[in-house]
């Protein structure tokens, strides 16, 4: 194929150019297929998502059991009991986690008990260790009545049959516990998204190469990986393709048992955009182009059935194209915002929607000094994205939304 201006690329009658940001979010999930099942040990499920809600198998607490160490009564035998004139009881056995006291509790008894001891029959109430006097192997001196309120009663923190957990709850290492708790092995998560990566351009060399001038190290492809990988995505690392039509193609038939093919550069409007000729002329293109700032080149399509979207070479908007339509789309969450006040105006981006590098200061949002997209330190430093929508004018002290970074 001979590269030709993207301006005598032949578009087809379905081709979409210029789609606003919700309608290019909509179509990167619509070009993910459904995601599907897998059953992991608990050990390997922090950070993935319940694919169907959790029940819990059984009760929790398993049996009624003391909250703390000291002794089980009868609260009715321990009512008058005071640091002035306390009450003893006999001491009759103690029961442990696992190994419960056999008997029952009769009037002026008592068992030695500790935390998470099932609560022997005839005791209704427990006595802390620290009001206690011990006399002798068999008596017990109480300094304060016992109290029910210490009693963990069968099932008060869920019973069987219980939603421990909805479906596409992410697991944390809390939510984790509270379903081993529950009574559960394995647990069903969504699969994980794989997902090929791909950098493109003869520009593009390793870390730590020697560089000519106008070359650069394949920085995206490192920034990408991090952002996959935070996603919970297994990350295909198909390398750095050169501007070669014919090796480009290789390398795009060659991708198997992906979700999605992530490329980076080869999608604006040069010469040597091969990426997008490639997907116009032999594959397909379901959008080009966003209203969008920075990030506007990026090009939804696929190839021989795979779905791929590609970003701009550019690298902050390679890496905030990623934020606003893959971490979405991978994750199954809405953007992460929040509305701050503006220290300082934000300019508007005319009819697209800027998502400026913001950085904060004593509560407020300021802009990075340069919003160039070729600038990788204004998203190392930045903590938020402010978004300026079209037209729109943001004055100091105006309220504006922010997307969080990292």
């Amino acid at each position: 194929m001979t590269p030709v201006p993207a301006d005598s690329v032949p578009l087809p009658a379905d081709f979409a150019q210029f789609v606003t940001l919700e309608e290019a979010q909509a179509a990167v999930r619509a070009a993910l297929p459904g995601p599907g099942t897998e059953w992991v040990a608990p050990e390997e499920a922090f950070g993935r998502r319940l694919a169907a809600p959790l029940q819990a198998k059984v009760a929790h607490p398993s049996a009624t059991e003391s909250a703390l160490d000291g002794i089980a009564a009868r609260a009715a035998d321990t009512q008058a009991a005071s640091a002035q004139a306390p009450v003893t009881l006999r001491i009759v056995g103690e029961s442990r986690a696992g190994q419960p006291f056999a008997g029952e509790v009769g009037p002026g008894e008592c068992v030695r008990i500790y935390t998470g001891a099932p609560l022997p029959p005839g005791a209704d109430a427990i006595c802390p260790v620290e009001q206690l006097e011990f006399r002798g192997e068999g008596e017990v001196s109480l300094l304060t009545p016992a109290r029910t309120t210490d009693v963990r009663h069968l099932g008060d923190d869920f019973a069987p049959g219980d939603e421990l957990l909805a479906a596409g709850t992410r697991l944390t290492p809390a939510r984790v516990a509270l379903a081993v708790a529950g009574g559960h092995a394995q647990l069903p998560v969504l699969r994980r998204w794989r997902v090929a990566l791909l950098s493109t351009g003869d520009e593009l060399k390793a870390p730590g190469s020697p560089l000519a001038p106008g070359e650069v190290y394949d920085s995206n492809r490192y920034g990408l990986r991090g952002l996959l990988l935070d996603c919970g995505a297994e990350v295909l690392d198909l390398g750095r393709a050169p501007d070669d039509v014919a090796e480009l193609a290789a390398r795009l038939d060659a991708v198997g048992g992906a979700d999605l093919l992530l490329t980076s550069g080869g999608v604006s409007m040069g010469r040597y955009d091969f990426m997008r000729d490639l997907l116009l002329e032999r594959g397909e293109v379901t959008f080009w182009k966003i209203r969008l700032r920075p990030g506007g080149p990026t090009l939804l399509g696929r190839w021989n059935g795979l779905s791929v979207l590609g970003l701009p070479g550019n690298p902050v908007s390679s890496l905030v194209v990623f934020e606003l339509l893959v971490r979405p789309a991978l994750t199954g969450e809405g953007l992460r915002t929040a509305r701050l006040r503006a220290g300082a105006p934000f300019g508007h981006a005319g009819q697209k929607t800027a998502f400026w590098r913001g950085e904060l200061r004593g509560g407020e949002v300021v802009p990075y000094p340069k919003q160039s997209s070729g600038v990788l330190r204004s998203l190392s430093d930045a903590q938020v994205l402010v978004r300026v929508d079209p037209a729109q004018l943001v004055a100091a002290g105006d309220e504006v939304e922010v997307l969080w970074l990292g």
